[in-house]
């Protein structure tokens, strides 16, 4: 009885006997092993989103080959080209969103997506508008989107054409992504994007298999033709795919072909890019004059034209410049206009009166030494529907 009560005692004392307060390092110690637990875990939580995201671009990622045949539209015509002269025009749409209103992030301005299909919309109607009021025979177009979540998913290669109603047209791939990460904040996402060429007369094209007999010709398809990428990889996986749309017009009566070519040319690399892809463009181009056919390339070439800067000298070149066109081989020429710029930065909404409004003169032509250039035009709209005006061309095919 006695034993059991002295240890009942000295348990009761051993209960009541207080812990001693740990340091406050070793609780600060013990947060901070807590706290970097749980942000090892969203780290690693983010690591695996993001390798997983990188992954799945690169497994779906956009490898087109070198040359395939460039998507039909739904209008077809038999029209021949039996005049000499031609109107031309080469117009960047900026894809409907990228209007008066409009900075963009690349630019240094802070803009990503259009704001509403109500914006998309309203400048689909102007560019059409555009089209129709030019009157030309053949029509060059780059960022026209076909299923992209920035444009709302509208087909605007194909709504263009059933607009202009009597013409014929290629599309060409540049941009095709299931999901563009970035940036980070507000990514861009879905991405189905190319350049596309409107023609009223018939572009499928006749190659000559026999010079001696023209009835001998088989028919060929446009050519989208890809250029370099200078982007390595994760980069490239969600980046465009640049290339060439070589259209054919047969004339009639005549084994010679209209070659046209429509570009658009790197904007954001650092230079390599644009020159590598420029060389393959005149290495096709004199290819093809070569063969006797008359050769007109047209489009954004995101290099300024020959003395253009002198007109339109850049005032900040830390958020964008272009790169320079280089010398033509010998009877070759470039056709532009430096009247009025071709192109704005988007480092903010237009504002003619800004010391902050840079122009550009990237858009125009190349012309092979049988083709007389007789006007070019840049027509000044104002940047009201895409940061880039459209330019016109009107050209003779010249008897060599």
């Amino acid at each position: 009885g006695d034993e059991d009560e002295l240890a009942a005692e000295e348990t009761a004392v051993l209960r009541r006997t207080p812990r001693k307060p740990r340091p406050t390092s070793h609780k600060v110690l013990r947060g901070l092993l807590i706290a970097g637990k749980w942000v090892l875990a969203v780290v690693l939580v983010l690591a695996i989103l993001a390798g997983g995201g990188i992954g799945y671009l690169t497994l779906t990622e956009y490898t087109p080959a070198y040359a395939e045949a460039a998507q039909y539209g739904a209008f077809n015509t038999d029209k021949k080209l039996t005049s000499s002269s031609l109107r031309i025009l080469t117009f960047n749409t900026g894809y409907a969103g990228l209007d008066a209103d409009a900075d963009f992030f690349m630019d240094g301005g802070s803009g990503v997506n259009p704001d509403s299909v109500e914006t998309v919309e309203r400048n689909m109607s102007g560019i059409e508008r555009i089209l129709a009021d030019s009157d030309a025979d053949i029509l060059l177009l780059q960022e026209v989107d076909t299923d992209a979540a920035r444009t709302f998913g509208k087909n605007q290669w194909l709504q263009y054409e059933h607009e202009l109603g009597d013409y014929e047209s290629r599309f060409a791939l540049n941009y095709s992504c299931s999901y563009v990460p970035y940036p980070l904040k507000d990514p861009i996402g879905k991405i189905h994007s190319g350049i596309a060429t409107y023609s009223r007369y018939d572009l499928a094209a006749l190659r000559q298999d026999d010079p001696d007999d023209l009835t001998k010709r088989t028919r060929v398809s446009a050519t989208r033709y890809s250029l370099p990428c200078p982007f390595s990889w994760p980069t490239r996986v969600a980046n465009l795919k640049r290339c060439l749309l070589v259209t054919r017009i047969p004339l009639d009566g005549k084994t010679k072909e209209l070659v046209v070519v429509n570009l658009h040319l790197e904007a954001y690399d650092d230079g390599e890019g644009k020159r590598a892809q420029t060389e393959q463009l005149m290495e096709l181009l004199t290819r093809e004059y070569a063969k006797g056919n008359y050769v007109i390339a047209g489009g954004d070439f995101n290099q300024s034209f020959p003395d253009s800067t002198e007109e339109y000298p850049i005032r900040d070149g830390e958020k964008w410049e272009p790169g320079v066109l280089e010398e033509l081989p010998a009877d070759w020429q470039y056709a532009y206009d430096t009247a009025t710029p071709t192109c704005r930065l988007l480092n903010q909404p237009y504002s003619p009166a800004s010391s902050e409004t840079q122009y550009y003169v990237i858009d125009g032509y190349i012309v092979s030494p049988n083709v007389r250039i007789d006007t070019v035009k840049t027509l000044d709209e104002g940047f009201e529907y895409s940061d880039h005006n459209p330019v016109m061309l009107e050209i003779t095919l010249m008897d060599e």
